[in-house]
């Protein structure tokens, strides 16, 4: 095992796997006699990502399904508009209609261990056309529904349910065709949603005026129905290849707490970004706009978003997935309280949404390529199918958080104040919870460095004649104690893990 240790720590650096975890692969020369789960192993440690080829095909299919669920659920904003100021649906408070959206993607993240375990059973074309099934229905039921409970059914649960099958079913494709991109890859994909937001949030702003709600819905239910079909018969996954662990639940990733922390991040992300998300248009209204200049506030924070995505990926593969990631969810709790609290004119909100929609997704355009740093790719679809369940509370509640902080002002109208400190803070906590987790992945690094220097320390004993083995023994064991590697517990000692909180390092 001392010759191959230099390819577990390189293999652990590329992949972000915990090396000290996997340091019991077998020799490829015991291939034949090893047991299935060892051969998985095996290939695993082998597979070099095409980094390319037909993986860009599968980056398009995933950039368009995520315009035809995350981009469509994001125009929910216009929909909550039209709802509060209309009164479609009567004696339906504002808090229900906030939920209605929150609803939406927390079913989506509530199906993610169902559709994980329907991938390892039945294969992720099925998946993806159980989602495209739920999706359709679900639009083209909210056309012709006349009660608060009918869109909180369709709008709500049974649209969460497909943008969650087709979601799961695709987000984990486009990393197994990529390492070098993979970033570039995965910014490409995410930018569909703020793409699909742009586009559905000014047709349904335009739409409803002229057709009505219910052909509103229609036209979505159909245009998403061939789209997502299209894309989800051409997606290719590469889960043999990459000998992925499609378990729903792999439980001792909770014992781990770098892991514990990525799942803060997440968490106070979701309870911004759903509340920015879907307060934007209504806020437009609090300042004096209409409701035309509202559905462009909310197109544009989706713009943003579009374009941003991109950049994130790019900038991640080049300067460290989570030094970005921390970064930029730092930026836009900031953008929130220095921006958003002043924004009182078109102009002012206009540029607000577009430059906080730059970053306001960045967990989005970086959650997958962050976790495979921190548990590597084999675990992934269970590391995520962990995420999207822990999600569920912070989706569901965020909306319905931002309208009770809403308040009155001193001119009888709405005041944003409270939702924008709100979610300036949480996106600062986010920031904070993977900052420590950058301090424990600079700590990883250095762990196995200390592992390539032992090893080379060792190396020229092993090969020593009978002769001198008594001889050379002792500086064998003198050079293995000097490059002694740091132990789980030190590297989460608190001096220590600020040191490397500061550390100049990509990661």
């Amino acid at each position: 095992m001392a010759d191959n240790a230099p390819i577990e720590v390189i293999r652990s650096h590329q992949d972000g796997d915990n090396s000290d975890r996997e340091s019991s692969r077998p020799e490829p020369s015991n291939l034949q006699s090893q047991s299935p789960g060892t051969a998985a192993d095996e290939k695993y440690k082998s597979d070099v990502p095409p980094d390319g080829g037909y993986g860009w095909v599968c980056v398009a299919c995933v950039f368009w399904i995520n315009a035809h669920t995350w981009g469509i659920n994001s125009s929910y904003g216009v929909f909550l508009s039209h709802y509060l100021s209309h009164n479609v649906f009567p004696n339906t408070s504002a808090l229900s209609y906030a939920f209605t959206g929150g609803l939406s993607i927390s079913c989506a993240l509530l199906v993610a261990p169902l559709a994980t375990h329907l991938i390892h059973v039945c294969g992720t074309r099925f998946v993806l056309n159980v989602g495209v099934f739920f999706e359709t229905l679900s639009l083209i039921g909210s056309s012709f529904a006349t009660q608060k409970w009918h869109i909180f059914l369709s709008q709500g649960v049974c649209f969460g349910w497909g943008m969650g099958f087709l979601f799961v079913g695709s987000v984990g494709i486009a990393p197994q065709w990529f390492h070098k991109r993979r970033s570039v890859a995965m910014g490409i994909t995410a930018a569909g949603s703020g793409l699909g937001g742009l586009i559905y949030s000014l047709a349904v702003g335009a739409i409803i005026p002229r057709l009505g709600l219910g052909w509103a819905f229609r036209i979505l239910g159909i245009i998403s129905c061939v789209v997502n079909l299209v894309c989800g018969n051409l997606l290719r996954d590469r889960n043999k290849a990459v000998g992925s662990r499609l378990t729903a639940f792999h439980l001792p990733l909770l014992r781990r707490p770098e892991f514990l922390l990525f799942l803060g991040w997440g968490v106070f992300s979701m309870l911004g970004y759903v509340a920015l998300l879907f307060s934007v248009a209504n806020f437009a209204l609090s300042v004096g706009l209409s409701s035309h200049q509202g559905s462009i506030v909310s197109a544009l924070l989706n713009l943003g978003q579009g374009l941003g995505r991109p950049f994130v990926g790019m900038f991640s593969d080049r300067l460290g997935r989570i030094n970005i990631a921390t970064l930029l969810t730092f930026l836009c709790g900031l953008f929130c309280l220095v921006i958003w609290v002043f924004a009182d004119s078109m102009g002012v909100v206009c540029f607000f949404a577009v430059l906080v929609g730059t970053v306001a997704g960045t967990y989005w355009a970086t959650v997958s390529p962050v976790l495979a740093e921190i548990i590597g790719l084999r675990d992934l679809p269970s590391g995520l199918s962990i995420t999207w369940l822990t999600l569920v509370s912070p989706c569901t509640v965020s909306e319905a958080i931002a309208l009770e902080l809403r308040s009155s002002d001193s001119h009888g109208g709405t005041s944003y104040l409270r939702v924008q400190i709100f979610t300036g803070f949480v996106y600062i906590g986010a920031s904070l919870c993977l900052w420590l987790v950058r301090g424990w992945k600079v700590g990883e690094l250095e762990r196995a460095q200390q592992r390539r220097e032992s090893v080379a320390g060792t190396r020229p004993f092993s090969s020593n004649i009978a002769g001198n083995e008594k001889q050379d023994q002792p500086a064998t064991v003198s050079s293995a104690s000097a490059t002694e590697t740091m132990t789980d517990a030190q590297i989460w000692t608190p001096f220590g893990l600020a040191r490397r909180m500061v550390a100049l390092k990509r990661v």
